[in-house]
């Protein structure tokens, strides 16, 4: 578990909405930088893994192993506020 990572669900999903194999991944909610605090009953913010995308990306299963891996850290990032920006720069983008 990852500390403070409380009220966020992990599904996968065939495909993103626009059906594109380009969006590996999706973090679908507000990140901790940007709410005010959370009351009872909010619905829990979403980490989403788009299947199809990651299958056509890899060309074998250690391959799709390590960009799930990215993909995690990418979209869990997000959900503690840090930008695409600063994923770049820190070699996670």
């Amino acid at each position: 578990m990852v500390d403070g990572l409380e009220n966020v669900i992990f599904v996968t999903d065939d495909r993103p909405e626009d059906g594109s194999l380009d969006i590996l991944g999706l973090y679908d909610g507000v990140a901790l930088t940007e709410r005010d605090r959370y009351g009872f009953g909010e619905l829990p913010d979403r980490i989403i893994l788009y299947r199809e995308p990651l299958l056509a990306a890899c060309a074998d299963l250690d391959e799709l192993k390590d960009q799930i891996h990215v993909t995690l850290v990418h979209e869990i990032a997000h959900f503690y506020g840090i930008d695409d920006d600063q994923l770049h720069e820190l070699g996670w983008a």
